[in-house]
């Protein structure tokens, strides 16, 4: 009856962790994910960081790529300013092959991305991040060697048109966070597809 106890006790935990999604002021737990050059890159990597623009995104998604010269920009801004863009793609390869990873080497060198872009093999990470969409943001900031989730959500208020955005939110959580200031808008909808997780394709 004890082992079945523990046993059962230890069940619970593991689903737990499968389904912890990051909320604000959580520790982001730092990753080893395969970069498009083939190299491992994690973010421990980046020793002058203030923090990172995490972004789950990939290939197919319209939305995404309505984001991507956007993307590429905040990357020329921010970067220097200590918060680079590490994009991470956990999409299915089998529910959409121009997901996969040589598409992703394609798509990079295309859209002349200025930023690791990481295949998450396993789905694992987005699962443990929360991230269901693509794009979907999480900004990170350095505080003691942690990773703290600041902002989560959308880039900004227009997917469709890049010159009739009002609402910069992720520009402006940064800019909070480099000013001192707390972020003001904490939290937005991410708005794109479906991330569809590994192993999980009918």
């Amino acid at each position: 009856m004890k082992k079945m106890f523990v046993i059962l006790f230890m069940f619970i935990i593991a689903a737990q962790v499968s389904l912890a999604q990051y909320k604000i002021g959580d520790e982001a737990i730092d990753f080893n994910l395969k970069n498009i050059d083939g190299k491992m890159v994690k973010m421990a990597d980046f020793a002058e960081a203030k923090g990172f623009v995490v972004v789950f995104t990939c290939n197919h998604c319209p939305w995404s790529k309505l984001y991507e010269d956007r993307i590429v920009e905040l990357d020329k801004e921010f970067a220097a300013k200590g918060f680079p863009v590490i994009a991470i793609n956990s999409n299915d390869p089998e529910a959409y092959p121009e997901d996969d990873f040589e598409s992703m080497k394609i798509r990079a060198a295309e859209k002349g991305f200025t930023f690791p872009y990481l295949v998450d093999e396993t789905s694992g990470l987005a699962k443990t991040y929360g991230a269901t969409k693509t794009p979907h943001i999480f900004l990170l900031r350095k505080e003691n060697a942690q990773f703290i989730v600041k902002y989560m959500g959308a880039i900004d208020d227009n997917p469709k048109d890049a010159k009739g955005v009002s609402k910069k939110y992720l520009a402006n959580a940064i800019y909070d966070l480099l000013a001192g200031r707390d972020v003001e808008t904490k939290e937005t909808k991410a708005i794109g597809c479906s991330i569809k997780y590994r192993g999980e394709a009918e």
